[in-house]
């Protein structure tokens, strides 16, 4: 479960965020002074800061500045009831990924969360590359040394699964389920077959045959 720092050291804001977040479906722990917010932010533990820049003990902007110091792109959403554009300037160049002054609607900082949260996901890579043979998964393409090599749907689920699983033993009977969705047929070469096309286009050092069990991608 996503979790999220609240670091706010007046509880009645606290409590109201907690609520909020909890009923949205967020895990939350609360900081209330700056200290405990630096280590909170850098345990690991936490998904994404909201952070009161007048914290007692170390305030917003030297939590932040230390958050970064240290080498986090953990997403920090500062929440301050300071609206001077100075404090604002100083708040995103310290590292800050938003701001949001007080007093603030919970929808709106709801959408905030959720925003940063998105940015920060890792994004599904839609491209397979080993050595100089690289697949294209959104365009069906493989190039191998850079060159475009013609494929069939076929072959280049076959070369797919080979790009995933480098330096595996594929049985002939997990490719035919994978590829082609069939159950093993002991009298069946389609597998032998398709992968002869392939070693043809691809080069024939790239797929080494593990007698009486399968191939494996060198």
């Amino acid at each position: 479960m996503t979790r999220i720092l609240i670091a706010e050291d007046e509880p009645s804001i606290s409590a109201f965020v907690r609520r909020g977040l909890e009923s949205a479906g967020f895990d939350t722990v609360i900081a209330e002074d700056g200290e405990r917010a630096l280590q909170e932010a850098l345990s690991g533990d936490v998904d994404l800061v909201l952070l009161d820049i007048g914290l007692p003990i170390m305030d917003g902007f030297e939590v932040l500045q230390r958050v970064r110091a240290a080498g986090s792109a953990i997403p920090v959403i500062m929440l301050t009831a300071r609206t001077s554009t100075r404090d604002t300037v100083e708040g995103l160049e310290s590292g800050a990924n938003d701001y949001v002054p007080k007093p603030f609607t919970f929808e709106e900082l709801l959408a905030r969360v959720r925003r940063r949260l998105s940015d920060a996901a890792p994004r599904r890579s839609y491209a397979l590359s080993r050595g100089d043979v690289e697949l294209d998964l959104l365009a069906r393409r493989i190039t191998v040394g850079g060159q475009e090599i013609d494929l069939s749907a076929r072959e280049f689920t076959l070369a797919e699964q080979f790009l995933r699983h480098p330096g595996e033993v594929l049985t002939r009977e997990w490719l035919l389920s994978e590829v082609w969705g069939m159950n093993f047929d002991p009298g069946s070469n389609v597998v032998d077959v398709y992968v002869r096309y392939l070693r043809g286009k691809l080069g024939h050092d790239r797929i080494t045959t593990v007698r009486g069990v399968g191939y494996r991608w060198e």
